[in-house]
């Protein structure tokens, strides 16, 4: 395992689905870490599987207090919200749901060392950074 970088700001990261689509469970979660442990914000396209995401949480619990200088992870789902929607586009909006799965989602993890919160709501997201 990698020791964090020590860093003045912050650095963000995308990561395209393509990018992790043919990896497995466990080399994704590995991927996600190995950005976070460099103290950089991941932006992913797409989400996790649940039990990837309870996975990452257990694996950034054990590293929390081995690797030096890691404090764990913040993680937020950011998905469209199709409750205001007619009938006729949600359906259009489940059929869509179906062939791209969860593409559509937009997933932010942060290194706790940098990251303080990170709340969201139908209209924006906010990144709240330690000093």
């Amino acid at each position: 395992m990698r020791k964090p970088k020590t860093i003045n700001g912050f650095s963000l990261r995308f990561i395209p689905f393509a990018e992790i689509e043919a990896l497995s469970s466990g080399d994704r979660i590995k991927k996600i870490l190995d950005v976070a442990l460099e103290n950089r914000i991941v932006i992913l396209q797409g989400r996790l599987k649940a039990e990837e995401e309870s996975r990452l949480i257990e694996d950034t619990m054990v590293m929390i207090g081995r690797v030096k200088g890691f404090k764990g992870i913040e993680l937020s789902v950011l998905q469209p919200n199709s409750n205001n929607l007619s009938i006729v586009s949600k359906l259009k909006h489940n059929l869509a749901n179906a062939l791209v799965s969860s593409h559509d989602a937009l997933t932010i993890i942060g290194p706790a060392s940098i990251v303080r919160e990170i709340r969201k709501d139908p209209k924006k997201v906010e990144i709240f950074m330690k000093r």
